[in-house]
C-alpha cells in the first residue's frame, strides 16, 4: 500500500476493500475445507439427500407392483430351496 498523497478517507476505503477481499477469500477456503472434511466422513448435503429421496420415490411409483411381487416370490423360492439343501447336507453328515 502506498499512502503518499491519499486522504484519510481514501486510505480507509482502500483498507476496507482489502479487508473485505481477504475476508471473502478466507470464507471460501473455510467452506471448501469443511465440505472436503464432511464428505470424507460420508455425509451428504441436505439438498442432495432430498433430491435422491425424490428420485427413489418416483422410481417406486414407476415400478409396476406385479414385478415387485414376482421378484419377492422368486427370492422366497430360492431361500426355501437353499434351506432344503442345507438340511439334506446336515442329515448326510449326521448319518455318516
Amino acid at each position: 500500500m502506498h499512502f503518499g498523497s491519499k486522504s484519510a478517507t481514501d486510505v480507509a476505503d482502500t483498507l476496507n476493500a482489502w479487508l473485505k477481499e481477504g475476508g471473502e477469500a478466507l470464507k471460501i477456503k473455510i467452506e471448501d475445507e469443511v465440505e472436503r472434511s464432511v464428505s470424507k466422513m460420508g455425509f451428504v448435503k441436505r439438498g442432495e439427500f432430498e433430491a435422491l429421496k425424490q428420485e427413489v420415490a418416483s422410481l417406486k411409483k414407476a415400478t409396476p407392483k406385479k414385478a415387485v411381487k414376482k421378484a419377492s416370490v422368486k427370492k422366497t423360492a430360492v431361500k426355501k430351496a437353499a434351506k432344503k439343501a442345507a438340511k439334506k447336507a446336515a442329515k448326510k453328515k449326521v448319518a455318516r
